[in-house]
């Protein structure tokens, strides 16, 4: 839920209906008091390099064996998304 109001205010923004994309940033910040709160990029890192060190990860091709347990343990902590541009990244 809180994704679809963060793209929805990138569109209105990039469209030019700021009137709209405030409305959805009001509605994104309750909907945020209510959610658990979401790990830093520091912190999501910290959890993604133990898991590529704990299954011997070592190059892009081993991207699944990493993507399955940080999900896991990231799992409403984290933006998918997110988690797997910093898996990708690690491993390049």
């Amino acid at each position: 839920l809180a994704k679809q109001r963060r793209d929805s205010i990138e569109q209105y923004t990039q469209v030019g209906r700021q009137e709209l994309a405030d409305q959805e940033a009001a509605e994104l910040a309750i909907i945020e008091e209510y959610l658990p709160k979401q790990l830093s990029d520091d912190e999501i890192a910290q959890v993604i390099d133990e898991i590529i060190v704990q299954v011997g990860a070592s190059s892009a091709k081993d991207m699944g064996k990493v993507m399955g347990p940080a999900m896991q343990q990231l799992k409403g902590k984290a933006d998918g998304k997110k988690v797997q541009e910093m898996v990708k990244t690690r491993l390049n």
